[in-house]
């Protein structure tokens, strides 16, 4: 009885033994099987991606052999192979129905077959999935090219609440339905400032300077004058150039007015010469010659002639906009070493043309002195250049000598 009851156990164990040994070459087993599958399918993977990047019809095809679920591989094979696109795309809208590109793609074909209304329900399609700014600029196009413009508007608009770093190709199309530049605006703008910015420079593209005028000031109410400040400035030179003096001094106001530059609203700015000029016409110009040279400062505006300075030349320079009317220029100076009637006067030209408007008597005080010249700015100018100029006087010799000029204002002359 002992001797079978032992041999049980024996047997047992034995049985034991081998259910272990068994388990553990199952586990290995299927342990090595998983490996050599995730090897494979790695393997796949890689291979496909390889192919893929040698982008050719017949490298795409051996992808798709591979790797038959890769969207990406039919995208690229539908733009290759133009006669299987449509089915090429719908197979990786299949694969991916939030592939917005694929969707797009396959109505650019629908549409280019006549499919309108499958195109159009693709387009949407592919916004209610990717509310990004490519498919609301896709469907603002879709509907510019059938002609349904309340449509293409409502798109624009759309597009433009998400804009990207290049608007142009937008505005461009909006340009197609109106060349009116307001109205454009009207339509698509919002408050975001590289949107205004980009519409701003768009309109100086277009040369629409009545609507750069009219559109900047929106972009100092919500941009940021530490990178949109020397834009705006450049902005306000190209009107000024353009003879647009009345938009050119809205623009500048309003960047005096919001605080983005350090300017005043007198006429000129900066009449006390105290701060370094802006790079701006409606500041002074200070103008750099071989043996005349200018610098601002706390006492005023100084101006040193070494005797070797050009013969006819700028000192400083301002533009501004006076309307039509009398006005006094009061300023307060003084020279030394500088003779009598030797070429230093005040002048008003017309912007546009150059012609002299006034010229005052000439400077020379070797005390301080205060002085007001009266002018008259007639009808049609609409915008000025004030300039404190030398030429030389016929008989003098070259002017070697300083010029401090204190203060400088314009105010309008009501006396008769």
């Amino acid at each position: 009885m002992l001797g079978s009851i032992e041999r049980m156990v024996f047997l047992r164990q034995v049985m034991s033994f081998f259910a272990r040994m068994f388990v553990t070459a199952a586990i290995r087993i299927a342990v090595a099987a998983v490996c050599c599958m995730g090897i494979w399918f790695s393997w796949k993977a890689e291979r496909a991606d390889s192919l893929f990047r040698e982008d050719t019809p017949e490298s795409l095809r051996a992808a798709i052999k591979l790797v038959p679920d890769g969207w990406q591989y039919y995208m690229r094979l539908a733009q290759l192979d133009r006669d299987h696109a449509h089915g090429l795309l719908e197979t990786a809208l299949k694969l991916d129905r939030y592939n917005a590109q694929a969707a797009i793609e396959l109505a650019l074909q629908d549409e280019s077959e006549g499919n309108f209304g499958a195109a159009e329900k693709l387009l949407l399609a592919a916004f209610s999935v990717d509310q990004t700014y490519v498919p609301r600029w896709s469907l603002a196009n879709f509907y510019f090219r059938r002609d349904n413009i309340p449509s293409f508007w409502a798109w624009a608009r759309k597009a433009a609440d998400m804009p990207t770093e290049n608007m142009g190709p937008l505005f461009e199309l909006c340009w197609h339905v109106t060349p009116d530049a307001g109205e454009i605006a009207k339509a698509v703008l919002n408050d975001d400032r590289d949107l205004v910015r980009q519409y701003l420079s768009f309109l100086i593209d277009k040369d629409q300077l009545d609507a750069l005028a009219t559109v900047a000031p929106r972009l100092v109410r919500v941009g940021n004058p530490e990178t949109d400040r020397v834009f705006l400035l450049e902005a306000v030179n190209r009107l000024v150039a353009a003879n647009k003096g009345a938009g050119a001094y809205g623009v500048w106001k309003s960047m005096v007015d919001h605080h983005w530059v350090a300017g005043d609203l007198t006429v000129p700015n900066n009449g006390e010469f105290n701060r370094e000029p802006l790079p701006v016409a409606f500041d002074w110009s200070l103008p750099e010659y071989p043996g005349l040279h200018s610098w601002p400062g706390s006492s005023g505006l100084e101006t040193e002639f070494t005797g070797e300075e050009p013969e006819n030349c700028i000192i400083a320079e301002q533009y501004v906009t006076l309307a039509p009317g009398r006005y006094s220029l009061s300023y307060s100076y003084h020279t030394t070493g500088i003779a009598l009637e030797t070429g230093i006067h005040w002048q008003v030209f017309d912007a546009k043309t150059g012609t002299t408007i006034a010229e005052s008597d000439a400077l020379s005080s070797e005390t301080q002195a205060q002085k007001s010249w009266l002018f008259a700015i007639p009808k049609g100018v609409p915008m000025q250049r004030l300039r404190l100029a030398y030429q030389r006087t016929l008989g003098t010799p070259r002017v070697s000598g300083t010029l401090l000029v204190l203060s400088t204002k314009i105010q309008a002359n009501t006396e008769r």
